[in-house]
């Protein structure tokens, strides 16, 4: 199969370059990888993974879920890049993990990576507090380090997570499905395409589109949710729907 897609790859190229009108080399399904839905949680469910884990990481759980960012941007995270007053994390950077090269800190990979997503207000106190007594100092400091006060290892990390997920009883969850929840949320909070792509750091309309998909048969909340928001507009008590 591998040997196809190198072809395809090539004659997809010879097209673009107007060299051949069509790629011949097209089997139906061939170049389609299909992987089973992952699973996204609840607030609760967040919340009980952020309670399980060392305290020193309870933000990196809610931070993850609640903002989609990936594990490598936020290893990154230094203190200048987070604003408490307009609740906003800059995505400037990413930690990179090789055997080869060891822990790399690098420019997102697209320019779309290089992004400001906002956080809940409600988070805005516990990331005061995490920065005040665990991030390392100055303006450059890191936001997450090890207990030891080296960078976040994922290796190391993934141990911690593998406990919380067994004290919690969730089952088969990777840390990246925290960005899945969070990409979800967003989606059904009523993010456009457009909002979806930026928060996650896509330059691609495919990722999003799969988040809008999940959520569109929730035509009936989506309706009760204006409905709400039309009854608090006009100061009328929220019907509770």
């Amino acid at each position: 199969m591998k040997a196809y897609q190198i072809l395809r790859a090539i004659l997809n190229t010879a097209v673009d370059d107007g060299l051949i009108q069509r790629n011949p080399c097209r089997i139906k399904g061939a170049g389609t990888t299909k992987t089973a839905e992952r699973p996204f949680l609840d607030i609760g469910e967040v919340f009980a993974l952020a309670d399980a884990v060392p305290g020193r990481y309870r933000v990196l759980i809610l931070l993850a879920a609640f903002t989609g960012l990936r594990f490598g941007e936020l290893a990154a995270l230094q203190r200048c890049d987070v604003d408490l007053e307009r609740r906003t994390v800059a995505v400037r950077r990413s930690q990179a993990e090789t055997r080869s090269t060891g822990l790399l800190v690098k420019t997102p990979k697209s320019a779309a990576g290089i992004r400001t997503v906002s956080f809940p207000s409600s988070l805005t106190n516990e990331l005061a507090a995490h920065i005040a007594e665990f991030a390392e100092p100055g303006r450059t400091g890191l936001v997450f380090v090890g207990p030891r006060g080296g960078s976040l290892r994922r290796n190391n990390f993934r141990r911690l997570w593998t406990k919380a997920v067994k004290a919690t009883g969730l089952g088969d969850v990777h840390f990246h499905d925290l960005r899945h929840t969070g990409n979800t949320l967003a989606a059904t909070g009523g993010a456009t395409t457009r909002e979806l792509m930026q928060r996650m750091g896509h330059s691609s309309v495919r990722a999003a589109l799969i988040y809008q998909h999940l959520v569109n048969g929730r035509d009936r909340a989506i309706a009760d949710h204006v409905d709400e928001q039309i009854r608090r507009a006009q100061g009328e008590e929220p019907s509770g729907t």
